[in-house]
């Protein structure tokens, strides 16, 4: 029990520590480490909770609960909270001094985590394949319809108010969960980079009471909708999210300034430097998700993972059978 709880929560630790960065999503670790679905289900069912108390419906409330794997979700929301503690101020300051060596080792990361996804589809087609293509395209051209993600070109609110940090919450925290998806970039072309930042590492209070009653709403609207997505088209939506992490390299590649930039140019300067690294970030994305997907396989066999019926599922074969 303990084992798997440090587990968890050196997971959430690693999630966290990836949300910060511009460019890098949470989900896209959620992925490599083999609990993506597991991740959004748990929330989902929370989420869905919530909602039934708010409506008076107990009975509801306490089976949606106990859809709930708490020894997971608890630890690794723990570690995603002590990363953003405690790296936030670190990982900034890397991403000023070495834009080039860090981009390089997250588009590694990502790249890797491409190959790790491709796995998760239960049966690839041609079909998955195009639309792979198709969603990978269209976020690299979107994201480069952004200049850069630095404050210099995107610029940022200077001192944006409370409904703004709770805005910023409700839209990041739904990029953040999906891979491929920066919610750390979003924030900064919403110029809300910085302020929530700054508010992070300086601990505003008010500010992130309001980002997190934002993010904490964005999240239980979204987890549902994107858990019955998984549940009922689990490999179209595999498919696109793969396209999402594809895509995302655009504002990874390290020349000329890495998650400064979303220009395309040859590799320049300590350019070698910059491919090792990337090359041993893919190296080990692919080593650990492979790792990963056999130890939840473990935690499966000893009664750790899901267990319990899934009442979203329940309520979606129950619709079915109405249709029919």
């Amino acid at each position: 029990m303990v084992v798997h709880t440090l587990l968890h929560f050196i997971r959430g630790f690693a999630m966290g520590s990836a949300d910060i960065v511009p460019g890098v999503s949470g989900g896209t670790i959620a992925l490599v480490l083999g609990i993506y679905e597991r991740f959004i289900g748990s929330v989902s069912a929370g989420s869905r909770a919530l909602t039934l108390l708010v409506r008076g419906d107990v009975a509801g409330f306490r089976r949606w609960m106990g859809a709930v794997e708490w020894a997971f979700i608890l630890p690794l929301v723990a570690g995603i909270g002590v990363a953003f503690l405690t790296l936030a101020r670190v990982i900034r300051d890397l991403l000023h001094d070495e834009p080039e060596v860090m981009s390089a080792i997250f588009l590694g990361l990502v790249a890797g985590s491409v190959i790790i996804a491709w796995r998760l589809i239960r049966r690839p087609t041609l079909l998955h394949a195009g639309i792979i293509a198709a969603a990978g395209v269209a976020t690299f051209v979107a994201l480069g319809l952004a200049h850069g993600t630095s404050e210099e070109t995107v610029g940022q609110m200077a001192e944006p108010a409370l409904w703004a940090f709770f805005g910023a919450g409700a839209i990041a925290i739904c990029a953040m969960i999906l891979p491929g998806v920066s919610g750390s970039f979003l924030l900064v072309v919403m110029g809300m980079y910085g302020p929530a930042l700054n508010a992070l590492t300086e601990l505003e209070i008010l500010n992130l009471l309001a980002f997190a009653a934002g993010a904490v709403i964005g999240l239980a609207l979204f987890s549902q909708v994107l858990h019955i997505a998984l549940q009922r088209y689990h490999d179209l939506v595999m498919a696109v999210l793969i396209g999402l992490m594809a895509g995302s390299v655009r504002v990874l590649w390290p020349w000329p300034g890495g998650v400064e930039s979303t220009a395309i140019e040859a590799p320049e300067g300590d350019w070698v430097v910059a491919v090792a690294l990337a090359v041993v970030a893919f190296l080990v994305v692919v080593i650990v998700g492979a790792f990963a997907q056999r130890l939840e396989t473990v935690e499966e066999a000893e009664g750790a993972g899901p267990g319990e019926p899934d009442p979203i599922e329940d309520e979606a074969e129950a619709a079915a059978t109405a249709t029919e």
